[in-house]
């Protein structure tokens, strides 16, 4: 049960007085983490995405206080682009605590920290995961964590970019056998992959470029151009390496056609 229907069931039942529940409902929207970091710990009920703790550039203590900020007023914490100093704390402070279970992405550079008895609800929708090349599986696995975490089931097939074509064909046609609702699609270098998985597919596409490009392909500019201007319709675009906005994008137009 989410934290407003608790909070609502609880006033039906008499047990909290109508002002209590306004207090409550007011206190769950924001927590704050000493005078730096507020948490939007509703994120999630108003949006269906959770919040995630970019943890790229925090100090591995203030990180600490921000994740124990998440599991007190939630069951998870997600927490992305970790540093090897800030992962080393995390699990020195977590691990021990029998409660919580770790899962580590080396990958993606993405941890998720929850309570043992909790799972992520299953919402029926369904997203493809494509990468062109290796170079594109840490911002892939960084949206896969994402859109699981919001209740999908996640397909995904790597290194099938345009230099060998042949080999998109039969993973493309896989995916929408088992009835993906919408593909992220990364790349790098010139970034033509999603183009063209837009081009096969009747099912929105996003694509994600990826800063693996060189000379004045400037780090993935080069492969946001060429998605920005395809051709193909059904074509959608996030920023470069934006793995966790292809996630939660995916997810919600997945789920909503689920539901």
């Amino acid at each position: 049960m989410s934290e407003i229907k608790n909070i609502l069931q609880k006033l039906l039942e008499k047990k909290i007085s109508l002002n209590e529940a306004e207090k409550l409902l007011k206190a769950n929207l924001i927590e704050e983490v000493g005078d730096i970091a507020k948490l939007d710990v509703f994120r999630k009920t108003r949006t269906g995405i959770p919040e995630v703790i970019f943890a790229q550039n925090k100090d591995p203590h203030l990180l600490i206080e921000i994740i124990s900020g998440f599991l007190k007023t939630k069951k998870f914490a997600i927490i992305s682009r970790y540093q090897d100093a800030q992962k080393n704390m995390i699990l020195e402070e977590f691990s021990k605590n029998k409660d919580y279970s770790i899962d580590i992405n080396e990958l993606g550079k993405i941890i998720v920290i929850k309570e043992v008895s909790f799972s992520f609800i299953k919402k029926g929708g369904i997203v493809g995961v494509i990468t062109a090349g290796s170079s594109d599986i840490p911002i892939a696995t960084e949206a896969k964590v994402i859109a699981e975490a919001m209740g999908c089931r996640v397909e995904t097939s790597f290194d099938v970019g345009i230099a060998g074509i042949h080999r998109i064909f039969t993973p493309l046609s896989v995916m929408i056998k088992r009835g993906v609702h919408v593909i992220i699609v990364c790349a790098g270098m010139e970034g033509t992959l999603p183009g063209v998985v837009a081009a096969l597919v009747d099912v929105p596409v996003i694509g994600v470029p990826i800063s693996s490009g060189y000379g004045i392909g400037k780090k993935g500019e080069g492969a946001l151009i060429t998605m920005l201007q395809s051709c193909s319709p059904g074509l959608l675009v996030v920023n470069i390496d934006n793995g966790f906005g292809a996630g939660s994008s995916a997810a919600i137009i997945a789920n909503k056609i689920a539901k």
